[in-house]
Formats: structure tokens, sequence, C-alpha cells
């Protein structure tokens, strides 16, 4: 099990045992971590990661719902990515959001890996020096009262395993302080029962041997160079996700990602380079995606469920 780790003076120390290892866990991974998850982060738009097509599906709606609230006018936007690993995502939305002609921007990213949060303010030192965009990183949990003020984030993301690494009984708190900071659309994604392994912080090769206790909610890791990590890690069924979040928000959208194409992808390391995804397999399989994401028998063998809800209006909230 990892030590905690350093901080320097100007950033919080994440006290609690368990979210003390998820850090610790990230934090080693560095900038492994980053290449796993997102790829070449310089190429903020080039979707072909491990999980690229969920990447272009989520990258699709939350361009939407940019491009939906400019088209009202609003000429300012605030966005909260709450478990930002290195920024990869509020700089996609930070970088489109200046093209759509917001003139004011006001981004925060924060995560319990002092190590991401540092890599995802170097990789955003561009941006934040553009007039106009106010975007910062810091280090943070999930567990107690987020810094925004009421209704004052117009975009809140909270993608990929966040939640995944929360204790359950903490999830309906953290879902009410969403709720609270939240005034238009907060979207999710969350590792599904039905998922095929991972082991969170770096391509599975990189694992000698892992373990996931459904039963504890507790994945046990040992990495061919010797690490062993141990972390809390919930699975989800579609029901349970929508159940944390239905109470105070309006579900738009609750659908599996990933249902085939991870399944299909070729592996360069095992497979001829004759055997590659073609135009007209890849649209197939774009097909059997849409047509299955929301059925009951496959949403939950999805690698994620996407989870879109939007803000109930003031006057029903309390």
């Amino acid at each position: 099990m990892f030590s905690r780790y350093q901080v320097s003076d100007s950033d919080p120390v994440v006290r609690d045992g368990a979210d003390a290892n998820v850090a610790a866990a990230y934090n080693q991974a560095g900038g492994d971590y980053v290449v796993y998850a997102d790829g070449d982060s310089r190429c903020l738009f080039t979707f072909n990661g491990l999980h690229a097509y969920a990447d272009r599906r989520i990258w699709t709606l939350l361009e939407t719902k940019l491009t939906d609230l400019r088209a009202t006018g609003a000429s300012s936007i605030s966005i909260l990515d709450a478990g930002c690993d290195p920024g990869t995502w509020l700089r996609r939305l930070v970088t489109r959001a200046q093209v759509l002609g917001f003139t004011t921007i006001t981004a925060r990213g924060f995560d319990v890996a002092r190590a991401q949060v540092q890599r995802a303010r170097l990789l955003a030192k561009d941006l934040s020096g553009i007039s106009g965009v106010n975007l910062t990183f810091d280090v943070a949990d999930l567990t107690g009262e987020l810094p925004e003020a009421d209704d004052s984030v117009d975009l809140t993301l909270c993608l990929y395993s966040v939640l995944s690494h929360l204790p359950v009984a903490s999830l309906p708190k953290v879902s009410t302080e969403f709720a609270r900071v939240t005034s238009g659309h907060f979207i999710t994604t969350v590792r599904s029962v039905g998922s095929t392994p991972t082991i969170s912080v770096d391509s599975i090769e990189k694992a000698r041997r892992f373990k996931h206790d459904n039963s504890r909610d507790r994945c046990e890791i040992e990495l061919c160079d010797g690490r062993h990590i141990e972390l809390s890690f919930h699975l989800f069924a579609a029901s349970e996700l929508r159940s944390y979040f239905a109470e105070h928000f309006d579900i738009e959208d609750l659908r599996g990602l990933d249902l085939f194409h991870n399944r299909f992808a070729p592996d360069p390391r095992w497979n001829p380079a004759s055997l590659t995804l073609d135009t007209q397999f890849s649209d197939e399989l774009e097909r059997l995606e849409e047509t299955y994401a929301k059925s009951s028998e496959f949403v939950e063998r999805a690698n994620h469920l996407l989870l879109v809800a939007r803000c109930r209006q003031a006057s029903t909230k309390s």
C-alpha cells in the first residue's frame, strides 16, 4: 500500500486513507498515465487512444453543449472539471469556447493527485495567459464542499473513473454538491459492472497481477516493475448511477459507451498489420453502438456508462 505523498506548501494534503491511496497511485503513474488516458497531450482533438470511441462520443456531446449555450447569446461560461487528471478535457473545452466566441471563460479543474495537477498547470500555461480566460487547477477531493457559488457553473464534468474511486456512501452527498453549484449540465462517465478489466492508472499489460473484489470495491494491482497498488474502485449498474443523480437533476441521457469498439480493436502486439479497422467495418461498429447503447441487455456490458443530466430550475431544487 502506498504511503502518503509530499505536497507543496500551497497545496492541501489529502488526509483520508482511501483518498491518499488513490492520490499516490496517480502521482506515481505520472506521465505514463497521461499517455495511457489521453494519448499525445499536444494533439488535443486527435482521439486515437485506448478509449477513442468513447472520447469522440463525449467530445461531440460537450461541443454541442458549448455551441448550444453560445447560440443563446451567452458570452461568458463557467466550467468545472472534478477529477481533472492532467487537465486534457478542460483544455479542450476552453480552447473550443474561445473559438466559439466566449469572451469570459472561467474554468477550474481539481484532482487528488498533485502530480497530475502540476502537469495540468504546465500544459495549460498558454491558455492561462489569454485575456478573458481564467483557468486554474487545484489539489482537492470530492468529499468536501465545493468552493463554487450556488448555480454558478454552466458545465460540470466528472469523467471516467473519478466516481468509482469514492466510497459509495459519499455519493449522495457528492451528487447534492454537484447539483448545488451547477446551473446547466452535469456529465459523468463511470466504469460499468460488465466492463472489461482495467488497472486504471496505466495500460493493463503493465500489470503482473490484478484482482477486483466486487464485495469490497477494492482493486489490488501488482505492476511488472514490482510496485503494489491497492485502491478503491466501484463498478456501477445503470440504475444505480441514475439513482444517485435523479433526485437533483433531470436525466437527459444514460447509455453505454464502447460496447464493441474496444473488443474488436486489433492489438498490434499480436495481430498482423493486415487486420485493420477499415471504414466500412468502423461504420458498422458505430451503428451497433448506437443500436444497443441503451438496451437493457447490453448497456451494463459497455466499458463505460455515460450520464447526461440537466439542472432543475431553482424553483424546483428546494
